[in-house]
């Protein structure tokens, strides 16, 4: 059995045997000599998960303030992710916001009584020295040998937190437990992970950094007086990493080298640059970055590490920090595809609509159709209300010789000269498929005013998917609709007063044969010669007849505007209908997704200077 596990060899040595995980004391307890012949992995295994307990896992204490908001965010997000799949462009952008809720439901999974924190640096800055110093015994090789550290090793200051390193990938061998001291207790929960050199010449080394720094809850990052400038670690690292600031500690490590005020001097310099990197630091009670010096060789500002450290473990809010940090950083990543320099609510206004409308009606005729209605009431009013004579003239023309529009028409084609006309349906097809493509890309260009480029897309593509066959639902309703306006036979219905126009036009009529026959019988001696009587009743009813037809055209006027404009109306509608189904309800209902994931996006952006201090 480990000398670890001995009362009285712990009373009487100091030191801590090679640094392994020990036994716990309820396990000697309880397992008497079952842990005499386990595999030494194994036996690290079990001590750092709590065997027989929850396995990393413990029972979910009640939500603060913070972690209720940052749920509500983590939800908002999750359905804004789920909204935006199929619509917008930029696949990399939504795959890196489902990775944050990904490991965001991991860590909330696993044990909320631990704080995983790594150390991170650059070679030779002295990270595994004040690992080794932070956990009070040599855990982590120390060397000039570069790189020292070549896979993450992990020290934890109680039990329970296997889930949480098997999710950083840790194996057995490489977990840790610290020296069991006075001071140790104010660690408790605190997970502590050595790693590689983030500038490794091996890239597997780097590839161990960026996994774990993605996956810890804080980070400790640990420069030296000659290389905390270091491009690769402000540039790859600090800058990107800004947002983090409430869980990240900057130490300026081997402070002993510098003499006199020359450590506060390069803490300053180091302040400003981790400012120009954008990152709060946490002065004056300010929430953001802690920056200190310290030697991890002489001890130096260690204890005030540790301290911070204790404090920063206990309040058990880090992995709630760290995961708004990442929510706030998807959040301006996501920023372009649902925010743009437009006004908020896009949407498609009256005066487009109407125009869209327009230009449907005048696609399908229906002006002319309002006209040619107009007409023909009108014509068919002049009809009821005319002369006797004048209809009987009429109807002579019309049994004449073929001389209308429509005759010639019938000849030409007879005669083989049909081949000009018959180009004419074409072209005006063609002009009206154009006027209907150009109303849809009128429409679609009003609804995206204001939209980013991805949605801006997905409407348009909306709009001409829709418009693809309008011109052709457009033709049906001319046919149907159009025909009882367009068709020459087609007999709109007559006026109301048309019995009075009749028997007026009846009652003249008679005034004529009348005074005809009387003068007739005059002249042939049957009746007395009186010449007025017959003469003026024949002037009468040769007057009154076309009095009567002219009073009669001025009265249609109005009902035949009407008509006009109701048989123009019942098509524009017609017309406006079939748009409203196949263009503006569709893109309307677009622009509503859009609205509902802007309001989702507002709530994942929402709070953020709350829970992290990512600079505006």
């Amino acid at each position: 059995m480990s000398a670890l596990t001995d009362p009285d060899r712990d009373r009487t040595e100091d030191r801590w045997d090679d640094g392994l995980i020990a036994r716990s004391r309820r396990a000697e307890a309880d397992g008497g000599e079952e842990g005499i012949g386990e595999d030494g992995d194994d036996a690290l295994v079990r001590a750092v998960s709590g065997a027989g307990s929850d396995g990393g896992k413990s029972a979910t204490p009640p939500l603060s303030a913070e972690a209720q908001a940052l749920r509500a965010r983590l939800d908002a997000l999750r359905q804004l992710v789920g909204l935006s799949r199929t619509r917008i462009l930029d696949g990399k952008t939504l795959a890196e916001a489902g990775r944050v809720l990904d490991e965001a439901a991991a860590r909330r999974g696993l044990s909320p009584q631990h704080t995983v924190v790594a150390i991170a640096g650059a070679t030779g800055s002295g990270k595994s020295t004040l690992f080794n110093s932070l956990a009070g015994v040599q855990i982590s090789e120390t060397g000039l040998r570069r790189p020292t550290t070549a896979a993450p090793i992990a020290c934890s200051w109680s039990d329970g937190a296997a889930g949480l390193l098997d999710r950083l990938e840790i194996p057995g061998r490489l977990r840790r437990r610290p020296r069991e001291t006075s001071g140790a207790g104010a660690l408790r929960g605190m997970v502590l992970v050595d790693l590689p050199d983030l500038d490794s010449a091996v890239g597997a080394h780097r590839d161990h950094v960026d996994r774990v720094l993605a996956l810890v809850d804080a980070v400790v990052w640990v420069v030296d007086p000659e290389k905390y400038a270091d491009a690769v670690l402000h540039e790859r690292y600090l800058r990107p990493l800004a947002g983090h600031a409430e869980v990240t500690f900057v130490v300026l490590n081997q402070v002993d080298r510098l003499a006199g005020e020359s450590a506060d001097l390069v803490l300053d310099d180091l302040r400003r640059l981790l400012d120009e990197d954008g990152i709060a630091l946490g002065e004056h009670g300010e929430p953001g970055a802690t920056v200190l010096g310290l030697s991890a060789l002489t001890g130096e500002g260690v204890g005030e590490l540790r301290e911070l450290l204790g404090q920063f473990t206990q309040e058990k809010g880090a992995a709630t920090r760290r995961i708004s940090a990442d929510v706030d950083r998807a959040a301006v990543r996501l920023r372009p595809l649902y925010v743009a320099d437009g006004h908020p609510g896009p949407e498609i206004g009256e005066a487009a609509r109407t125009e869209f409308e327009d230009r449907l009606a005048e696609a399908v005729g229906a002006y002319a159709a309002g006209l040619a209605a107009e007409r023909a009431w009108r014509r068919n009013a002049g009809r009821a209300c005319g002369t006797p004579w004048l209809r009987l003239w009429r109807w002579y023309e019309g049994r004449r010789a073929p001389r209308t529009l429509a005759g010639l028409a019938a000849l030409a084609v007879i005669g083989g000269r049909g081949a000009s006309t018959a180009q004419a349906p074409v072209e005006e097809e063609v002009t009206a498929r154009q006027r209907v493509e150009q109303a849809v890309r009128a429409v679609a260009d009003e609804a995206v005013t204001g939209l980013p480029e991805p949605w801006a897309q997905a409407v348009r593509e909306t709009a001409v998917r829709g418009g693809d066959r309008l011109p052709e639902a457009l033709d049906e309703i001319a046919v149907t609709l159009g025909a009882a306006v367009a068709v020459p036979n087609a007999k709109p219905p007559r006026p109301a007063w048309w019995p009075a126009a009749v028997l007026g036009q009846a009652a003249m009529t008679l005034l004529q044969i009348f005074g005809g026959l009387w003068l007739v019988g005059q002249i042939v001696g049957v009746l007395e010669p009186k010449l007025l009587p017959p003469v003026l009743l024949m002037v009468a009813g040769i007057i009154g007849g076309p009095l009567v037809e002219w009073a009669c055209s001025i009265a249609a006027r109005g009902p035949a505007r009407r008509y006009g404009q109701d048989a123009e109306r019942k098509l524009r509608q017609a017309a406006a209908g079939c748009g409203r189904a196949r263009v503006l309800e569709p893109v309307a209902a677009e622009l509503l997704r859009y609205r509902e994931v802007r309001e989702q996006y507002a709530t994942v952006a929402a709070g953020g200077t709350k829970l992290s201090t990512t600079r505006q």
